[in-house]
C-alpha cells in the first residue's frame, strides 16, 4: 500500500486502547462470567463487517506479517469463506423477496457459523495482536440496536443486569474516522468512508490507489479543501450506581446514563447467541 494511512490507523490504534480498557475492567468486575481463554475461539465463527478503516488496518498487518505458503492457506481460507458468506447474503436475500420479516432474517444470519480465515488450525488466532474490535468485545455484555447480547459461553445470566458496551458509539467512531480517512485522500468515491466488508474480504482485496479512488496528480488539484469530523469518544465504563441496576429503559431518559455504559437486563437465550 503506497498511501501513507498511519495518522488513521494510529487513531484506530486509540479506539482500540479504549476498547481493551473495557474489556479488561469487565473481567476484572465479573472473572467467572467472562470466559475468554487461550483456545476458545466461539467469536470466530460469528459474521460481522468491518469498517474501511479497520478493513484497511487488517490487510496493512496481514501483507506486512505474511508470506509464502502461510500467506497462500491464509488466503485459502478467506476465499472459502467469502465465497459462504455470499451464499448465505444471497439466501437472505432470497428470504426478504419472499417476503420475510427483517427481524427473521437477522435472527437466522445470526445464528449462521462462517470460520474465520486468521484461525489457525490450533483454534488461535493468526494476526491476534491486531485483530478487529468486534473480537475485542465479543466476551462481554453488548447492546447492540438497543438489544442485549452476550456470548453463548459466558457466565453472564439472563435477568440479571450487568454493565454493558454500546456498539453504534463505538460504530461511529469507526465510521466518523473512516470518512476523515476517505477525504484525507481525496477519494472519488463519496461512499467509500461508509464501506463495509467482512474480514475475508478485507484480507483478499488489494487495497491500491486505483481500487480507493485516489485521483491522479492533477485531478486532486482541482478538487476543494473538505472538512474532517471531529473525533467522536469512546464512552467510558464507568461503573453504574445501585439505582440504575435492573434499569429498562433506553439511556436517554435518564441524565445519570447520558454517554455512558450502563446496566441492562440480558435477554433470553436467542440473545446470547
Amino acid at each position: 500500500m503506497a498511501l501513507d494511512l498511519s495518522p488513521f490507523f494510529e487513531r484506530y490504534e486509540n479506539i482500540i486502547r479504549q476498547v481493551d480498557a473495557v474489556f479488561a475492567q469487565v473481567q476484572e468486575q465479573y472473572p467467572e462470567q467472562v470466559r475468554c481463554g487461550r483456545g476458545c475461539s466461539d467469536c470466530c465463527y460469528a459474521l460481522f463487517d468491518l469498517s474501511l478503516v479497520e478493513a484497511l488496518y487488517l490487510n496493512h498487518h496481514f501483507n506486512e506479517r505474511f508470506t509464502g505458503m502461510e500467506r497462500s492457506e491464509v488466503l485459502d481460507r478467506a476465499d472459502e469463506a467469502d465465497r459462504e458468506i455470499h451464499r448465505l447474503k444471497r439466501r437472505a436475500y432470497r428470504a426478504s423477496q419472499d417476503g420475510r420479516s427483517t427481524a427473521d432474517i437477522l435472527v437466522e444470519m445470526g445464528k449462521a457459523r462462517v470460520r474465520c480465515p486468521l484461525l489457525g488450525k490450533d483454534d488461535l488466532c493468526v494476526l491476534y495482536e491486531n485483530r478487529p474490535l468486534t473480537c475485542r468485545l465479543y466476551g462481554v455484555p453488548l447492546n447492540i440496536n438497543g438489544e442485549p447480547h452476550s456470548c453463548g459461553r459466558s457466565g453472564f445470566e439472563p435477568g440479571k443486569a450487568y454493565p454493558t458496551v454500546h456498539v453504534e458509539k463505538l460504530q461511529d467512531s469507526l465510521m466518523n474516522l473512516s470518512h476523515d480517512l476517505a477525504l484525507a485522500i481525496k477519494s472519488r468515491y463519496s461512499e467509500l468512508g461508509a464501506m463495509l466488508v467482512p474480514p475475508s474480504m478485507a484480507l483478499l482485496t488489494d487495497y491500491d490507489e486505483s481500487y480507493l479512488g485516489v485521483p491522479s496528480a492533477g485531478e486532486a488539484e482541482k478538487q476543494p479543501a473538505q472538512e474532517q469530523t471531529a473525533e467522536t469518544p469512546i464512552p467510558s465504563m464507568d461503573k453504574v450506581s445501585d439505582a440504575c441496576n435492573g434499569c429498562d429503559k433506553d439511556e436517554s431518559a435518564c441524565a445519570t446514563c447520558k454517554d455512558k455504559s450502563f446496566s441492562v437486563v440480558l435477554g433470553g437465550s436467542d440473545d446470547e447467541e
